[in-house]
């Protein structure tokens, strides 16, 4: 009852200067909004390129061929033979180039990959129409073409792409897909390609040998033993050099991408977090005022029976009172501040509930510490000089 007693005199006092609460608040308001606005930006992006690097296929390996004295590729068939490895499902080599594809009047200079038909399943690539690399394409080196959502459209507007012809650096090829729009990823477009039979490409590109391969484990569990099986194999074939090749996995982008994010955070987190200290000075200084100008009723109220303990409980719940409404409306400003981020400035944002949690708890130890100077000063007030003070 007391407590109540006290916490009802301490919102009575709060209210009675509506205005100079609110700029009281003001610093604490904004501290916590910053925190939960600016780590939610940062726990967004981390979000999004998690789902763009996840959507690149599941379980994928990345191995990266550099070669040692003469050998600076891998032939295709060895490649291929990589998919009776332990712990592996399958391979999808790939021979990169560049390329401008006309069709008409119009043309685009996008990137060019020789792919098998492996490359949809370890990729995740789906196609809207027509047909995706075959074994027929890759043994008979057809000239064949898939087209990526956008290059179809540039190349074709709204015309049925399927079955025309379009050159590839002056030689022509025959559509026979569309690719399915993917978007981007780290800032790359997936859907400004173009996609041939691998052994088209080697010969398109006066280019032998594959230098890149994409891998799928058979589940994530076997990731590791998919990796020491290509790590065991590209040795032999190098004859136990390892800077000859590089081996990623999507789980070792990941931790790095959460590696930076997670510091990015508390870099954001750590710089909005001196707001909410410049708002607890402000509680501070706005206690030690109220001490200032109540000295006469904290006198009147020891003379009358109040215990120090009583004076201090009081003055503390007024800052308390204080930081936790201002921690309230912050968080409903973060909330504001996230909405208005994502849908003016197609920011992704992602507000979480403990960020929220720690963000109210730091406002609330903001005004507990800030407070304490001020309840201190008024609890050790003696009775007889507060009652004579002018």
């Amino acid at each position: 009852m007391l407590v109540l007693e006290i916490l009802r005199m301490a919102f009575r006092n709060l209210s009675g200067n509506p205005f100079r609460t609110f700029l009281t608040m003001l610093g604490v308001i904004i501290g916590v909004a910053s925190v939960i606005a600016l780590v939610a930006v940062g726990q967004g992006a981390t979000a999004r390129v998690t789902e763009q690097i996840q959507g690149l296929g599941s379980n994928l390996i990345a191995v990266n061929v550099v070669g040692r004295g003469s050998q600076t590729s891998l032939r295709l068939q060895d490649v291929e033979d990589w998919a009776n490895l332990p712990g592996i499902a399958a391979v999808a080599p790939e021979v990169l180039g560049q390329a401008t594809v006309k069709a008409g009047t119009n043309s685009v200079s996008v990137p060019l990959e020789g792919v098998t038909p492996a490359f949809a399943q370890v990729r995740n690539l789906a196609v809207t129409e027509g047909r995706f690399i075959a074994d027929l394409d890759l043994s008979a080196r057809n000239r064949v073409v898939l087209l990526g959502a956008n290059t179809a459209k540039q190349l074709f507007g709204s015309f049925d792409p399927l079955g025309q012809e379009v050159t590839l650096n002056g030689t022509v090829f025959t559509v026979v897909g569309v690719l399915a729009p993917k978007g981007t990823t780290l800032g790359a477009s997936n859907d400004d390609r173009v996609l041939i039979p691998l052994t088209t490409a080697e010969r398109f590109l006066q280019s032998r040998g594959v230098r890149t391969v994409y891998v799928q484990a058979a589940s994530s569990e076997e990731v590791r033993v998919a990796v020491d099986s290509l790590r065991r194999e590209l040795l032999r074939t190098f004859r136990g050099d390892e800077n000859s090749f590089s081996i990623f996995t999507q789980e070792d982008v990941l931790r790095t991408i959460g590696s930076v994010s997670h510091t990015l955070s508390l870099m954001l987190g750590g710089i909005a977090g001196i707001s909410l200290l410049v708002g607890g000075i402000g509680i501070m200084n706005i206690m030690l005022v109220s001490v200032s100008e109540r000295t006469k009723e904290i006198g009147l109220r020891k003379a009358i029976g109040a215990r120090r303990s009583q004076i201090l409980v009081q003055f503390l719940l007024e800052s308390l009172v204080l930081s936790l409404v201002g921690g309230f409306f912050g968080v409903l400003g973060g909330f504001g501040i996230g909405a208005l981020l994502e849908r003016l400035l197609h920011v992704p944002v992602l507000i979480r509930w403990p960020v929220i949690g720690v963000a109210t708890l730091f406002s609330l130890a903001v005004g507990l510490v800030f407070g304490i100077l001020p309840a201190v000063r008024a609890a050790n007030l003696d009775p007889i000089v507060a009652l004579r003070y002018e």
